[in-house]
């Protein structure tokens, strides 16, 4: 009978032949693939490890410039905040500023016008005096007429001055 061992080792077995030629096929084979198969996959590795390389690094620097970004950002909102507060500060003092203006100029008009009112005040007493003074003598003028006119007694001479004090409201 025949057997499978029988037909795989042959009839007589190995030869050296074929192991040789089988041997320098399998060289043969593994060169072609290594030209044809592995290279050409190697290569395709190579570029995807690069792309990928490429993308993490694209990746990192994008994240960096955010990060930067974003610090600028903070930095910038900083400085409009503190812009902010200097300007209400600004506004502030210059508001009281304006109100010690205001204020001093209203203190100023204020001390004006009593300035003139006293002034209008001390005018008005020097023309009551001056009219005070014309009335005395316009009395003063009366009575000497009255009493060069006639001697007069005491009596008389009260009774003179009661009517030239009255004739004198009379005539204001």
């Amino acid at each position: 009978m025949f057997t499978l061992d029988a037909f795989v080792l042959g009839a007589s077995g190995f030869s050296e032949g074929d192991i040789l030629f089988q041997l320098a096929m399998f060289i043969l084979l593994l060169a072609l693939l290594k030209k044809f198969a592995w290279g050409p996959l190697m290569g395709i590795m190579k570029q995807r490890e690069d792309h990928i390389a490429g993308e993490i690094e694209a990746a990192e620097k994008s994240r960096t410039e955010a990060k930067q970004q974003l610090e600028e950002q903070r930095q910038l909102l900083k400085e409009a905040r503190q812009d902010a507060q200097e300007l209400i500060e600004n506004a502030r003092k210059q508001g009281d500023a304006q109100r010690e203006e205001i204020i001093l100029a209203a203190r100023a008009e204020s001390e004006r016008m009593k300035e003139a009112t006293l002034r209008e005040i001390e005018t008005e007493k020097d023309q009551a005096v001056a009219a005070l003074r014309e009335q005395v003598a316009t009395l003063s003028v009366l009575v000497a007429s009255k009493v060069i006119e006639k001697e007069l007694t005491v009596e008389e001479q009260q009774q003179l001055i009661n009517e030239t004090i009255a004739k004198a409201g009379d005539l204001r």
